[in-house]
């Protein structure tokens, strides 16, 4: 597509992904903010093998119109294939092509982020920095957490402006100093239009998957969304449910969407109990979903490392109330117990039994559907973008009246 190089602003990437190009379309679309993406390499749109998910895949969503893309490798060229190979060469060339008024950059971590940093940052390009933050999961020694923090605070006062995610990232940047005139919500979202969460969506999609299952309107269905790996902590699912009464557990289905290095280890487990329906469903891609977010009664996300967790969006979207452990980033912003889901202490099975229990009393509920819906209704497409575009627009407003002091 053609560069755009007048008041534009410029984002770094590693790959497109599907949570950021819908913000990215809606800033150069609805806010009129010419946007170029700068992305390491096209792989996810290519086709990849996820290490984690142990498929391989390309998303099946449209990641490239809307908006500027220029591609520092591709794949069909020999480029990077996957996120370990990403490499910043070739950027200095396009900074200095487009000549941003601004760059938005989304993480420090892996290199390729931290080298596209001090890339911006020596041409002196405002930046901007929207990424995750990681404070509610840290367990590190003090040397450790001493360099870190110090050098957190560098990299910020660096950067203009600050968008802060959500409620625990705005709590990190206060932590470390950053000033209130420099912090801006841009929450992390989803894309509901690959979706469908009408109340006649919800009706049709769970009819048909439960029947097609052959799951009664009395069953209750945990779903779990995403990677089958130790980090995010399925098996403490099956871990937990055995801890609840006869009765409770021969009601009980298990959805696990996705897949990764434990499936096997899950699979042995599951066969373990039982008096439970469990479903092993593999991954399944954007559009995919709807139909077993609507056929679930809880999802249950029961990370012990988790900076966000975009599954509670799109679960919250679909009307659906969440368990998380208290290791999930959005928690105090999306999940309040007794009404959008509950919270339980990672790792504890028992904490997260007691945890099922008490999000029974929001299945299948009306006014939970509507409760989970409003709670997630400030976390949009277009809100981030709003925030993106206050940040871009206190910087150009700066330069205009900066310029203006120098020529009077």
């Amino acid at each position: 597509m053609q560069i755009n190089s007048t008041r534009s602003l410029l984002v770094v990437e590693t790959h497109p992904i599907q949570y950021h190009v819908p913000v990215y379309r809606m800033l150069n679309q609805k806010f009129n903010i010419p946007v170029t993406v700068v992305y390491g390499s096209d792989f996810s749109v290519a086709g990849y093998r996820d290490p984690e998910f142990g498929v391989t895949f390309a998303w099946d969503i449209d990641l490239l119109s809307g908006y500027s893309s220029v591609f520092l490798s591709r794949v069909s060229e020999g480029g990077a294939k996957s996120l370990n190979e990403v490499s910043t060469r070739g950027l200095n060339i396009v900074l200095r092509k487009i000549n941003p008024s601004a760059a938005l950059l989304v993480g420090y971590s892996p290199r390729f982020h931290q080298e596209a940093f001090l890339a911006v940052w020596r041409r002196r390009i405002p930046i901007l920095f929207r990424g995750e933050t990681i404070d509610h999961v840290q367990n590190l020694n003090f040397p450790y957490r001493w360099i870190r923090n110090c050098l957190l605070k560098w990299f910020y006062h660096k950067c203009a402006k600050i968008l802060y995610i959500g409620k625990r990232s705005l709590e990190h940047y206060r932590r470390l100093g950053c000033p209130e005139n420099k912090l801006i919500f841009s929450p992390y979202c989803v894309d509901t239009s690959y979706f469908r969460i009408d109340e006649k969506d919800h009706i049709v999609f769970r009819n048909r998957l439960r029947n097609h299952l052959a799951l009664s309107h009395d069953h209750r269905v945990l779903l779990f969304s995403g990677k089958l790996i130790p980090k995010k902590a399925p098996d403490l699912i099956l871990r937990a449910v055995q801890q609840l009464s006869l009765d409770i557990r021969k009601r009980l289905a298990i959805f696990f969407l996705g897949e990764g290095e434990l499936r096997h280890a899950l699979q042995e487990l599951a066969r373990s109990i039982p008096e439970i329906v469990v479903h092993f469903l593999g991954f399944r891609n954007q559009t995919e979903l709807s139909p077993y977010y609507h056929a679930a009664d809880v999802l249950v996300l029961p990370s012990n490392r988790e900076p966000w967790g975009l599954v509670v969006n799109e679960a919250l979207h679909h009307g659906l109330p969440c368990v998380v452990s208290d290791q999930v980033g959005c928690a105090p912003d999306l999940v309040e117990p007794g009404v959008t889901g509950e919270v339980f202490r990672a790792g504890s099975a028992q904490s997260l039994a007691l945890a099922l229990e008490r999000v029974m009393r929001l299945v299948e509920s009306p006014k939970t559907r509507k409760n989970c819906q409003s709670k997630v209704a400030h976390y949009t497409v277009e809100r981030a973008a709003q925030g993106i575009a206050q940040a871009y627009w206190s910087i150009m407003q700066k330069k205009t009246w900066t310029t203006a002091n120098a020529c009077s």
